[in-house]
């Protein structure tokens, strides 16, 4: 570890706003296979379609087997996902006639671009021919390779919130997704990783609540009052070096110094306005405290 202000930023703890992972440089990783599973289920379950003949459509996933993660590689996401899927589907003809079938994909993968994808369409043992399969070979098909694409999609979007972590300046960068490379592409990837450019720290906005919360002390508003804004009694509190200037405007450390803030307002014995960070936050992500000091009587 290099000292603050020396070597490289990278490994520079504080300009991340969590502590961890800095500037996204590390290689974290999402499992998002049952996440996908129960996706692909519901994407291929209300395929339908209709014609002259009749009407097709999916019944069940009787095959799911496969895993998808999504990892994060210097603020880059790259997406692995593998698959082979069986569905069933029946058909009804226009003369009521029912007929059963399946269909297998034996490879919905990041290798395999989503036209790629083999779909087979076939009829259960002993059906008869029908017009039916070659509805579903069709119509079916297309119907199919429209919920795989938009799951890919919907992996791509919704799976990865959270995954690009903020920094210090709070800045993005723009993250296009990324799929492993396909074998015969890697060689290529290989000689062209020489080029070098300039990296920015990426960030997204940190979603933030109100939280309000009520407790009872068995103490006067004035001794309460006092545990906040006097040095010694925050210091016994806390069982840690504490520093406070307790002023509008004042400063104030506690926990040995891990946390840093300000009072913002202070009206004696009835009300303590703060904000504060952790040091490990950015200087500009600061938590506003409020606290409403009364007291209740009771028999």
């Amino acid at each position: 570890m290099a000292k603050w202000g020396e070597g490289d930023p990278r490994w520079i703890v504080e300009q991340r706003a969590d502590a961890t992972n800095v500037n996204n440089w590390h290689w974290t990783e999402r499992d998002a296979s049952n996440w996908s599973t129960e996706r692909l289920k519901t994407l291929l379950l209300p395929v339908r379609v209709e014609s002259e003949e009749g009407a097709c459509e999916v019944t069940e996933v009787s095959k799911l087997d496969g895993e998808a993660s999504i990892n994060n590689r210097k603020g880059k996401l790259i997406f692995f996902y593998e698959w082979a899927i069986k569905l069933v589907w029946t058909g009804t003809s226009k003369t009521g006639v029912k007929y059963k079938g399946y269909v297998e994909i034996p490879n919905l993968s990041d290798e395999n671009d989503i036209d790629e994808v083999e779909i087979l369409v076939s009829l259960a043992k002993d059906e008869p021919d029908t017009t039916l399969k070659t509805l579903m070979k069709q119509e079916g098909a297309r119907k199919i390779r429209d919920a795989m694409k938009t799951y890919i999609s919907t992996l791509k979007t919704e799976f990865t919130q959270g995954m690009i972590l903020p920094t210090v300046n709070g800045e993005h960068m723009e993250t296009t997704p990324q799929v492993a490379p396909k074998a015969e592409d890697r060689k290529t990837a290989a000689s062209s990783s020489t080029a070098t450019s300039q990296s920015k720290s990426v960030g997204v906005k940190i979603p933030t609540c109100k939280i309000s919360l009520k407790d009872t002390f068995l103490t006067s508003p004035e001794e309460l009052y006092r545990v906040f804004i006097t040095q010694e009694m925050v210091q016994a509190f806390t069982h840690a070096q504490a520093t406070l200037e307790a002023d509008k405007g004042g400063k104030f450390q506690l926990l040995d110094g891990s946390v840093m803030g300000e009072f913002v307002d202070l009206v004696p014995e009835k009300q303590l306005i703060m904000k504060w960070r952790f040091k490990s936050w950015p200087a500009e992500n600061l938590l506003n405290r409020s606290y409403e000091v009364s007291a209740r009587f009771s028999d």
